[in-house]
């Protein structure tokens, strides 16, 4: 059954962030503890209230608040399946694991779509993951878009899962990504430090804004110039829903296949240079996004690890296709 906790404001708690005052004011034996991002989540379902009302997990609690905590009784029935899916798998010990995943495999279930999923697939391999980070996405500490590839690390233990959780939070964990985008930045390096929001116009997507969104600074550098399109390292400073295609999109330049965001087959396909770049974007039907790398701080050893995977098959024939319309001298083609 849900256990409900009332927690009264102290003066020395004044000016503490909502979802901060629960995960320090937790009880219990800490392998029961909640994470910060499930706090979170519990915040925007109502769980937690400040003063009888619904809050925000950013709110800053004052001195006399009543924050009422009613936390949700396990729900085990609502577990995915496991499901003996193939896992590239970089690394793993008792604590953690690192995913290659691959494009196209959705990260939890969320839905309609439950089966096919990371979570289905860890819950086969990893057999002790019920529980840990929440009932729907066990062991799930961060995600990637569907259709985006790369490193993904999951936690084994709900000790590793707060750990990393924390890391992810406060934007100490290293994310490099490769894009083929559309059009060509001015600058060979820049930082694109935009707030972003859900759309109120389409939910889908996230959307640039100057008020009421949350901050969000990806850095870039131009590896490569190919005509119309350029290959992109990009380094997360912050890692919001969908910030790398929502910014290069604010910027004028979105994600090569990125049809949520204006970089879709249209665009694209209008650009291509010739058959071959054509052929590679109509089999790569997704947005050109890989997560190269992953560090953090491994929970138990506190050691700093980093993770890379290569580009995946259909983003490297893209590139090379753009390569060979280059040196070809196609038209439009100006290598730089």
């Amino acid at each position: 059954m849900a256990i409900a906790h009332t927690y009264p404001v102290a003066a020395e708690h004044r000016g503490t962030r909502l979802d901060q005052f629960i995960e320090t004011h937790q009880t219990g034996s800490p392998t029961h503890r909640l994470s910060r991002t499930y706090i979170q989540k519990l915040i925007r379902e109502g769980a937690i209230t400040v003063n009888g009302k619904a809050s925000k997990p950013g709110y800053k609690i004052r001195t006399g608040d009543q924050i009422a905590f009613t936390r949700p009784a396990p729900r085990p029935l609502e577990t995915p399946r496991p499901e003996h899916i193939p896992l590239d798998i970089l690394y793993e010990d008792s604590s953690l694991i690192v995913i290659n995943k691959p494009a196209g495999m959705v990260v939890h279930p969320a839905g309609n779509v439950n089966s096919g999923t990371l979570v289905n697939a860890l819950l086969a391999h990893c057999r002790e993951l019920p529980g840990i980070g929440g009932v729907q996405r066990p062991g799930i500490v961060h995600r990637l878009d569907k259709d985006t590839s790369g490193v993904l690390v999951a936690a084994k233990t709900d000790y590793a899962h707060r750990h990393l959780s924390a890391q992810f939070e406060a934007h100490t964990t290293e994310r490099h990504y490769y894009a083929v985008i559309c059009g060509v930045p001015p600058q060979a390096y820049g930082t694109i430090n935009a707030r972003i929001t859900r759309s109120r116009r389409d939910r889908r997507k996230m959307t640039v804004t100057e008020m009421n969104g949350r901050r969000a600074v990806t850095h870039y550098r131009v590896l490569a110039v190919y005509g119309r399109f350029a290959l992109l390292e990009l380094t997360l400073e912050t890692g919001r829903i969908h910030q790398i295609r929502a910014h290069l999109s604010h910027i004028g330049h979105p994600v090569t296949g990125d049809s949520v965001y204006g970089g879709g087959e249209g665009r694209a396909l209008h650009d291509a240079p010739s058959a071959a770049v054509s052929a590679a974007l109509t089999k790569l039907n997704r947005q050109a996004l890989h997560a190269h790398t992953l560090g953090f701080d491994h929970p138990t050893t506190n050691e700093r690890r980093a993770f890379s995977a290569p580009m995946p098959t259909d983003m490297q024939q893209l590139v090379e296709a753009l390569k060979q319309a280059a040196k070809s001298g196609e038209p439009g083609q100006d290598e730089n």
